[in-house]
């Protein structure tokens, strides 16, 4: 039997996880991801009932109740290598004893469901768009780390993409990952567009950027925007989702992106009023997401 480590899985002096500063009973089954830590009180605030409040560092934290469901929203912070670390402990929360520091012997399949805001790079997807990822292109690098990859992920859709876009060495190399079907088709309506979301591990130059370095391909959104795999675009650039997928993928999760089309990158368009469409999008998740 696998004991983790006291350096591996850090349990802070008041039993809680390291980063995140919670107790396995701390949290719902269903959990919602945003990246601005004051995103989450306005999340909060479409709940009945709070149950629970924890905030360190960019991690904050509320548990409570929405139409008679246990929820948590969890901030997230900007970037995959935060999701490492978010997805990572929930999951501990959810499938480590923390006494014995061993494997739950019944394992809990968590919902993580991010909710973010998002530039479109395709000109039929309006600014105000809600783009409903069902596939994840991580620039990021992160899921090369963790052995199995090309178990979860689609290798040819990265192959593709790769001599489409005659993708640079230098570059990390990409990985392709799905969301979960089931959650994807409990959201999807005439509301949302169907998304092939690529996360970027920056937000200027690895989204096409430039301000005062120059941009290692200044084509590749070009090659990026005309690359069609099975007939399907790659709608839209963030930077997280493509972590989300991958390791809820690895540890039995299930997962599913949200975004708010806050800026068309091909029209020029930005919409910087968009708050009042990020709580439509936050009260559309919270009604599709119930039992």
């Amino acid at each position: 039997m696998k004991i983790f480590k006291p350096s591996e899985l850090i349990i802070n002096p008041d039993g809680t996880v390291f980063h995140l500063h919670l107790l396995p009973g701390d949290i719902a089954n269903k959990i919602l991801l945003v990246g601005d830590p004051g995103r989450v009180r306005l999340v909060a605030s479409l709940f009945d009932s709070i149950e629970f409040e924890k905030e360190n560092r960019e991690f904050v934290t509320i548990t409570g109740t929405y139409k008679g469901e246990r929820f948590t929203v969890v901030s997230t912070g900007i970037g995959t290598d935060n999701i490492d670390i978010v997805v990572n402990e929930l999951d501990a929360l959810a499938n480590i004893d923390f006494e014995t520091r061993t494997e739950k012997a019944t394992k809990k399949q968590l919902t993580l469901v991010r909710m973010g805001t998002s530039g479109a790079i395709q000109q039929n997807i309006p600014v105000n768009s809600f783009v409903l990822s069902k596939t994840a292109i991580g620039f990021d690098g992160l899921l090369n780390y963790y052995a199995g990859v090309e178990k979860i992920a689609n290798v040819d859709f990265e192959d593709k993409f790769m001599e489409h876009t005659s993708w640079n060495k230098r570059l990390t190399t990409p990985y392709v990952v799905d969301g979960s079907d089931e959650i994807y088709n409990k959201m999807a309506s005439d509301e949302t567009v169907e998304g092939i979301t690529i996360s970027a591990p920056g937000f200027y130059a690895p989204q096409g950027r430039e301000l005062r370095v120059p941009l290692l391909d200044p084509e590749l959104n070009d090659k990026i925007g005309s690359f069609r795999y099975e007939d399907r675009a790659i709608t839209n650039f963030e930077m997280e989702c493509s972590a989300i997928y991958g390791l809820s993928k690895h540890m039995g999760h299930k997962a599913m992106t949200i975004c708010t089309i806050i800026a068309n990158r091909v029209r020029k368009e930005a919409n910087v009023s968009y708050h009042g469409r990020v709580k439509e999008m936050i009260n559309y998740t919270l009604e599709h997401l119930l039992d």
